[in-house]
């Protein structure tokens, strides 16, 4: 209406907007995760030498967000860079530390020998 040269008051803005059932489309603000380097940083063992002769000789792991249903879904899985299969996994609609600790404790109870393991 300003664009227009109509001034007018917000709250008269706000009561025309009830009486039609109108309402804003308000932008949601995007979720960014990255504060910079926070916390200790763990020695990288791959070298992003992704190469493998055997299966559980590396096994890499990261968090990923789905949007579904207009809701979130964090999904965190351990996969043998052997043959792409994945040891474990564990989905949750938070992004908490316990779906990593159940992820890697169901991934353990697979595993015989020692294996190297890479994360971002």
């Amino acid at each position: 209406m300003r664009r227009e040269g109509n001034i007018i008051n917000h709250k008269a803005v706000q009561r025309l907007m009830g009486c039609l059932s109108l309402k804003a489309a308000i932008k949601i603000k995007r979720y960014k995760s990255y504060k910079g380097e926070v916390g200790r940083i763990v020695k990288n063992v791959l070298q992003r030498d992704f190469k493998v002769t055997k299966p559980n000789e590396k096994w890499v792991t990261d968090v990923t967000v789905f949007a579904v249903n207009g809701r979130k879904l964090y999904l965190s899985p351990v996969i043998d860079l052997f043959n792409n299969e994945i040891i474990s996994y564990s989905a949750s609609e938070r992004p908490v530390m316990g779906i990593i600790d159940d992820m890697l404790d169901r991934a353990f109870l697979r595993l015989n020998d020692s294996v190297a393991g890479d994360s971002d």
